[in-house]
């Protein structure tokens, strides 16, 4: 799934700034202890963006995507409130990012999602689907 991730990002992201590598892939996803359905979630979020904002895709870095579309999705997926809240300065540390820049790529990638977050099972399973494949 790594080396899917990698792929797919590069090509959306294609900036070469920040480009991502599977080494920086593999240590933010074991310190954020990245789930799974987190990283299917945050797929289907990329994937709506490259139809609806290309534009942004076209801004930002892979690895910058890569750390916000997976905490976005652990967020959505997780932050139930304070018990299992998912904080924004333990994200930017496991992607070696400031707290300040973990927010402002946050506000920028829900503003380009146009704060469409929810997903419904299918397109879950159609990534599940594509990723087996």
């Amino acid at each position: 799934v790594l080396d899917i991730a990698v792929d797919l990002l590069q090509k959306v992201a294609p900036s070469p700034i920040r480009r991502l590598q599977k080494k920086y892939v593999a240590r933010v996803s074991r310190e954020a202890c990245i789930s799974p359905c987190s990283m299917m979630l945050a797929l289907v979020y990329i994937e709506r963006l490259r139809h609806r904002n290309p534009e942004y895709l076209q801004q930002i870095s892979s690895s910058d995507l890569f750390l916000i579309s997976m905490m976005v999705a652990s967020k959505y997926l997780y932050d139930e409130g304070e018990e299992e809240e998912v904080f924004n300065d333990e994200w930017g540390a496991a992607g070696k990012v400031d707290v300040q820049t973990m927010n402002t790529l946050e506000m920028n990638f829900l503003s380009a999602i146009d704060w469409s977050l929810y997903t419904d099972p299918r397109e879950l399973f159609e990534v599940l689907s594509w990723l087996e494949g």
